[in-house]
């Protein structure tokens, strides 16, 4: 059962970020396990609890190692992950549900941090058709939970025509996401509620997203599919008209 963080493994967090490297590390093996990795996946476990029976959703607890052709400096991750999602190749490019621990505390919330460039185009597009379902919902959200509307920009800013829209047409991936740093809420169970209401009202977000995402895996699929059968279609035979039999004078 999860019951808060300690001052630990914030402490053990920051070293990491300052001391990245196996010697470092490897003496404080038993503080990241018992401090850090052992309340994470606590944590993954409620987190995911409320969402467990709908089909296709999963979670994952991150952990600390990084991939082995990473650079020796980045060994070891300074910020911890939850993630429950819909299942996915490409979990940056998709919808998710994230809560993150680092040493400044916690964030977390609902993000698409990389999206395919015709996903953002398809929400676009979508928000031109009718924007009042997604504005209200992310306006609650907002209001009532205190979430704040993050996510990438384009370098050249897409052209919006209604200018209530422009805040979400900037946007290259989006997120709703909230932080706690006081030691009251992060060192108690009082995160884990938190962390558990915040996920529950930002499903609807999520699954706005996830069906933008099936849309367009659907169009590629039928695009795909159609260039196949293109390729396999046997070439037409062309007939050559036979040359006349007499032979004429010019």
């Amino acid at each position: 059962m999860f019951n808060g963080f300690s001052n630990e493994a914030l402490e053990f967090l920051l070293g990491v970020r300052h001391n990245n490297n196996k010697d470092w590390f490897e003496p404080r093996k038993a503080v990241y396990t018992e401090k850090v990795f052992e309340p994470m996946k606590a944590l993954g476990e409620e987190l995911f609890a409320p969402f467990s029976d709908i089909d296709g959703m999963m979670y994952k607890v991150g952990r600390i190692y990084r991939d082995e052709n990473f650079a020796p400096y980045l060994h070891y991750r300074d910020t911890l992950w939850i993630y429950v999602r819909y299942d996915a190749w490409y979990w940056n490019k998709t919808p998710t549900l994230y809560f993150e621990l680092s040493p400044e505390g916690a964030e977390f919330g609902f993000r698409i941090s990389k999206p395919e460039a015709a996903v953002m185009e398809r929400f676009r597009s979508g928000l031109l058709e009718d924007s009042e379902p997604f504005i209200n919902m992310v306006d609650e959200l907002v209001e009532k939970y205190g979430l704040t509307l993050g996510g990438e920009e384009y370098k050249r800013k897409k052209s919006c025509p209604v200018p209530e829209l422009e805040k979400y047409f900037v946007k290259k991936g989006l997120s709703l996401y909230t932080k706690v740093s006081g030691p009251e809420e992060l060192f108690s169970r009082k995160i884990a509620e938190h962390a558990v209401e915040v996920f529950k009202v930002l499903q609807p977000v999520n699954d706005y997203f996830h069906e933008i995402v099936e849309v367009e895996e659907l169009a590629k699929a039928i695009l795909r599919e159609e260039k196949e059968q293109q390729l396999s279609e046997p070439e037409p035979e062309i007939h050559m008209v036979k040359a006349p039999d007499v032979e004429f004078m010019w």
